[in-house]
This record gives C-alpha cells, structure tokens and sequence, in this order.
C-alpha cells in the first residue's frame, strides 16, 4: 500500500527523506512516515506421501492448478493463516509446517511466504471459491502448474526438501 493521506489527520503527505530508504510519505502534523506496505500472504504445498495438493482456481489463473493460498488476516499468526486456509479451501488438517522462504508479486504488492505442511486427516471438502481440489503425483505437479511461477518454485523447494531425486527443468 502506498500513502498518499495521512490516515490519522487526512491531510494530503509530503516527501521526506529518512535517510536509508530515501524518500517516504510523510505527515508534518503527527510527525509520522509512512512507509510501503505489501500485502502478506501464505502459499502452502500440502504433501502425503507422494502427493501434493492442488486446486483449480480460474480467478487467479485459468489454464493451470495452483496451491492452496490466503491473505493473512490481522491479529493472526501467519502459521495460523497456513492451517485456516488449507482448512477453509479442502477441509482437511495438517501438521509439521515448515517456512521455505518468500517471493514477491510486485505489480499486486504481495508478499507471498511459502511454506510446506504434512497431511493428517479428512476427506477434501472444497471451497465455493475453489473448482478442484486433488492429490496430484509430486512428479507431476509442475506440469499442472503451466503458469504458476511462483507455485512452481514452491514446489521444487519442497522436492528439495524431501530429497526427491526426480529432476525438473526450468518451466
């Protein structure tokens, strides 16, 4: 998010050099820089033995599956985001949740923290917001994932992860 207002007084802000990260909004009247926000959210690669969760949602992307994601929402942990999200879109539970690392979607300014988690239990129950859910080999997620970049790299984090031998080219 970028201020152009103050959201304390609403007077309009002028730029104001703080040194390190250059120019910043600033407001004279409360003496308070403003500085970017990006928007955080959570990728999560579900895994089960030798699959991985996918969904079909045709708002984001409509030739190719992606993983499960969500905005983390205030006042929550963004693990907490990690076990509502898979929760709310497949209806199913994990556990042993690991961060593999970010990655940025600077035209939405997003924020997106990648994490992989095991499955537990239940039976997937989708979303209204999601067309398909599936448990995909892991050998052939990418395929699934035509243009998905960010998902993709998820993916082979995960690979890495599990010492699995299967080589993916660069897609």
């Amino acid at each position: 998010m970028k201020y152009k207002f103050c959201p304390i007084c609403g007077r309009k802000l002028i730029m104001r050099n703080s040194w390190d990260e250059g120019d910043v909004p600033y407001c004279p009247v409360d003496d308070i820089m403003y500085f970017d926000l990006p928007k955080p959210c959570v990728v999560v690669a579900v895994v089960k033995e030798n699959e991985i969760l996918l969904m079909k949602q045709s708002y984001i992307f409509k030739n190719c599956k992606v993983l499960v994601s969500g905005y983390v929402t205030n006042g929550e942990t963004v693990e907490e985001t990690v076990i509502r999200e898979v929760k709310e879109e497949t209806g199913i539970t994990i556990n042993n949740i690991k961060y593999l690392g970010s990655d940025t979607i600077p035209k939405s300014e997003l924020l997106m923290l990648t994490y992989m988690a095991d499955y537990v239990e239940g039976e997937i129950i989708k979303s209204d917001e999601v067309e398909l859910v599936e448990w995909i080999n892991i050998e052939h997620a990418i395929e699934e994932m035509k243009e998905d970049k960010v998902g993709k790299r998820v993916v082979r984090k995960v690979l890495k992860e599990i010492g699995y031998n299967y080589i993916y080219s660069e897609v």
